[in-house]
């Protein structure tokens, strides 16, 4: 089985992030004629607070600490052909779901699916996140259960 570069990218870079006190929300890698971009996406590890107290979101200070620690791990492995430059952000308030994690923490949030192969001529779902377990997610449209395995899933995210 071949392993793609954003996989790789992945496995690389996660284990930093989580030893720095943040999850990798998501990674985007985009290849260019001349430089390819590497984007993070991250957030707080545990990021939920107990009653009464706010969530601190991601600060520029957090994304600057990130992108020096991954840049210096790019630097030693080099996993990337080309050019590249390195971007980190927050999720932003249209989270990307990559996870069985990162779903389970929105139980009960309207998201947006969208599906890798459409389905009954259907390929994009919005709808309130019901439930989740081992194998996908249960979100209601339109008054309508609909199950979605994990890996029919192409993009999620929540939905306004």
């Amino acid at each position: 089985m071949t392993v793609t570069l954003r996989e790789r990218l992945i496995a690389l870079i996660e284990p930093v992030l989580v030893r720095l006190g943040y999850e990798l929300v998501e990674l985007e890698y985009a290849a260019g004629r001349s430089q390819a971009v590497v984007r993070l996406f991250i957030d707080h590890l545990g990021i939920d607070k107990p009653a009464g107290q706010e969530r601190q979101g991601i600060t520029v200070e957090d994304c600057e600490r990130v992108s020096r620690e991954v840049a210096a791990l790019l630097d030693v492995d080099d996993p990337i052909p080309t050019a590249y430059t390195l971007e980190v952000s927050s999720p932003g308030f249209d989270r990307l779901l990559r996870t069985a994690a990162h779903f389970e923490r929105f139980v009960g949030s309207r998201v947006f699916v969208e599906l890798k192969v459409p389905r009954a001529g259907r390929r994009r779902y919005t709808g309130m996140l019901q439930a989740v377990n081992a194998t996908g997610i249960q979100i209601e449209v339109d008054k309508q259960k609909v199950e979605v395995p994990f890996e029919d899933i192409g993009k999620a995210r929540l939905a306004g």
